[in-house]
């Protein structure tokens, strides 16, 4: 298993691919042992082949669909117009606009990517930093996957057999927490940075925004509400988020092209092909780690130091967020769900839980170097080298930081709303 892990890290230290990385280690240790080679395709495909994983491309296509159809904008401008009029308020409306964005993308790198070079080219045009216009950015989009829909939590959900429905609902104080952190954050140090100040904003500008949001909003309503009182599954409502994507941009705002919707439907085969890639080969991995016992081994060391579970739950958290430094965060779902299976029902932490703790510790690794994929994401649609902007966001990891924490340490901040609006629904 040590040179399995070895070869892994090597090949990965030389910066080839995430999803290949795990394919070649698993391809040596299967050729070295004498086994079948014919196991790994039938488990990338067994990995794949999974009707709740059919919403990732779904919620894909729903975002980019938005994006394509000026969703974004309509969006952008109707949070300027709620907290645009503070000092610091684009810093602000970055924040909201990434909340309200976060509940019909699902992805972190939708929001940086679609929503983020609006804000950041606003930002900058109001006299904004460009590195702190792009670290506000990166620091936002962790809100993405933790307000349903969220992609990161299909994913989990599939993997730990967990309702999804309940992480939806489970993501959303969370993900309202962290968003007022950040906004308290940006409040606090607002005049000694001397951020601007926006020019009053006329009512009648206010009246047109708001109305121009009113559709877009209807969009997590829709999604949340038809999986709450049981219309449709969560993988159903992902379909519908594109259909209603497709009304809003085709037959309403009339924004889409042939050729817009096809460079749409090739950034989301994209896209996709990429995530599936990476499931697919790491779910041979896991399978591999599974036979080798290192689950069961892993819970055998981890309830050798402690049972309790809070105490586990911040050790097992603390090892999620370091590895994330140097690994993609879906990768690192994919791998350590099935070696902490055993642990969580060992010492009864909730899966509903964990797997909220778990996304929002991934989301946060996309803003932290060396390997966080937001800030990328925001390096190339700004402009702005990495070093600026890292120096930028590391203070924004602590509010971040603070919300994890705090969503450890008081599980009801999770599951509380789950089990509530499940519970009444029924």
């Amino acid at each position: 298993m040590g040179w399995l892990t070895g070869i892994w890290l090597t090949i990965m230290l030389l910066g080839m691919p995430i999803a290949f990385t795990l394919g070649v280690a698993v391809m040596v240790y299967i050729a070295a042992n004498g086994m079948p080679m014919v196991i790994i395709p039938q488990r990338m495909i067994g990995g794949v082949d999974s009707f709740p994983l059919l919403a990732v491309p779904f919620f894909i296509l729903a975002a980019n669909l938005m994006n394509a159809a000026g969703i974004t904008d309509r969006l952008f401008h109707f949070a300027r117009v709620l907290v645009g009029r503070v000092r610091g308020g684009l810093a602000h409306v970055n924040v909201l606009a990434s909340l309200i964005f976060s509940g019909m993308s699902g992805s972190a790198v939708a929001d940086a990517g679609g929503l983020g070079s609006m804000e950041i080219k606003a930002m900058r045009e109001a006299g904004y930093t460009p590195a702190y216009a792009a670290a506000i950015t990166a620091a936002s989009c962790v809100i993405g996957p933790m307000v349903p829909p969220s992609i990161p939590m299909v994913i989990y959900g599939v993997l730990a057999e967990a309702s999804i429905g309940r992480l939806f609902l489970g993501g959303v104080v969370p993900g309202l927490m962290a968003a007022g952190s950040l906004m308290i954050m940006i409040a606090l140090t607002a005049r000694r940075r001397g951020m601007p100040v926006a020019a009053e904003i006329q009512p009648r500008e206010t009246m047109l925004a708001t109305r121009g949001a009113v559709l877009p909003l209807l969009t997590p309503v829709i999604i949340i509400g038809g999986i709450l009182f049981g219309v449709f599954s969560p993988t159903e409502a992902s379909a519908i988020a594109c259909l209603y994507a497709l009304l809003l941009g085709g037959l309403i705002y009339r924004r889409f092209t042939v050729k817009g919707l096809w460079s749409v439907l090739q950034e989301t085969g994209r896209t996709t092909a990429s995530i599936c890639l990476i499931v697919a080969t790491a779910t041979v991995f896991a399978w591999l780690l599974t036979t080798l016992r290192v689950p069961q081994h892993a819970a055998g060391f981890l309830v050798g130091l402690t049972t309790d579970p809070l105490l586990l739950l911040l050790i097992i958290s603390l090892a999620i967020f370091a590895i994330g430094f140097f690994m993609e965060g879906l990768a690192v779902m994919i791998l350590v769900v099935p070696v902490m299976q055993p642990t969580l029902q060992a010492v009864g932490i909730d899966p509903i839980h964990f797997g909220v703790v778990l996304v929002f510790n991934l989301m946060i690794g996309l803003m932290t170097p060396p390997l966080g994929v937001g800030l990328f994401v925001v390096s190339s649609v700004s402009n702005v080298k990495l070093e600026p902007i890292i120096r930028e966001v590391i203070p924004m990891l602590i509010p971040l930081l603070i919300v994890l924490l705090l969503m450890i340490i008081f599980p009801s901040l999770v599951t509380a709303l789950p089990n509530y609006a499940m519970g009444a629904a029924q």
